[in-house]
């Protein structure tokens, strides 16, 4: 289990605050979605969870361990737990090899940092996507540098993997193909991944517990399937079109639309209750709907007080 506390971190001498107070955990053997726009602070506290920099203060425990010593009289960290990082692969954003390396050349590097890399199963991997091995990355497209550096971090054979961004750039295809990896590799082995990502829809399908970031703090934290079972949406058409807006007065509702003359509501409460307010009205028709994350996150913010729509915008 990873547990953030309190952390922080200011850029430029404290003129620009990148985290501020983060607080937040991640269990073991779960897809952990970490959402936010640009600018967040995704990025910056994926880094510091990897040990790439060091936070102003706070601290991440990765079980019982601390990954920063902090000074007792200042309370500012002073060194870490180097011996933690072989555990953790983190994947920036960006490709971070030198553009000359070929993918064989970079798996080298892998091998000396972990231990646990599985070289020759890298190698079939990329043999199987169709990525050559001793082609330059400088000549790969920024798909192909994505999908070459998710199938390093899956052989690294890490316990954790932090992945900034690494779905963008893929097409639908591959995206889905990268994703089952990362399933079956949870089946097999303690692994544990956690991915950053702007874009609801890429984690639609993948992941077990979201964090939303925003202006460098956490806004809030939850199960995805508890999220969901929050909120509901249904679509119906009513009989009176004269008694849509009571029945809308009536029931906790975030979000209407209407096409024609099928009214679809997102509302907060039960299924059955939301259900039995519509049926009540007498409708033609009436039907629950799968509620997508950005849906679900529409309920949670509206219930902390934001507008999710500028939050994303």
């Amino acid at each position: 289990m990873i547990e953030i506390r309190d952390i922080s971190k200011s850029y430029d001498d404290g003129a620009s605050k990148a985290l501020s107070g983060i607080s937040m955990r991640i269990d073991d053997g779960r897809v952990f979605g970490l959402i936010g726009t640009n600018g967040a602070g995704k990025s910056t506290l994926m880094r510091i969870m990897s040990g790439v920099i060091r936070p102003d203060s706070g601290n991440v425990w990765y079980d019982r361990r601390q990954f920063f010593r902090v000074s007792g009289r200042t309370g500012r960290v002073s060194g870490e737990d180097t011996a933690l990082k072989t555990d953790i692969c983190f994947l920036p954003d960006s490709w971070n090899f030198p553009l000359n390396a070929t993918p064989a050349e970079c798996a080298h590097r892998f091998q000396l940092f972990y231990q646990n890399f599985n070289e020759e199963r890298f190698r079939k991997m990329m043999q199987t996507v169709g990525l050559d091995l001793s082609r330059p990355v400088r000549t790969f497209s920024r798909g192909m540098r994505k999908e070459t550096s998710m199938l390093l971090g899956l052989c690294a054979g890490t316990r954790y993997l932090f992945c900034d961004e690494i779905f963008d750039g893929l097409d639908p295809v591959v995206r889905q193909a990268m994703k089952s990896l990362v399933a079956e590799e949870m089946v097999d082995r303690n692994f544990t991944p956690v991915i950053a990502s702007h874009n609801l829809r890429e984690l639609e399908d993948f992941c077990d517990h979201v964090g939303l970031l925003y202006k460098g703090g956490v806004l809030l934290s939850e199960e995805l399937e508890n999220m969901k079972l929050s909120i509901h949406k249904v679509q119906f058409v009513l009989r009176d079109k004269g008694r849509e807006d009571e029945l809308c007065r009536n029931l906790d509702v975030l979000q209407c639309r209407k096409r024609g003359s099928v009214m679809e509501i997102l509302a907060r409460g039960s299924a059955d209750d939301i259900m039995q307010t519509v049926r009540s009205e007498d409708p033609v028709f009436a039907e629950i709907l799968p509620v997508t994350l950005e849906e679900a996150f529409i309920g949670e913010t509206e219930v902390n007080g934001y507008d999710f729509n500028s939050l994303f915008s």
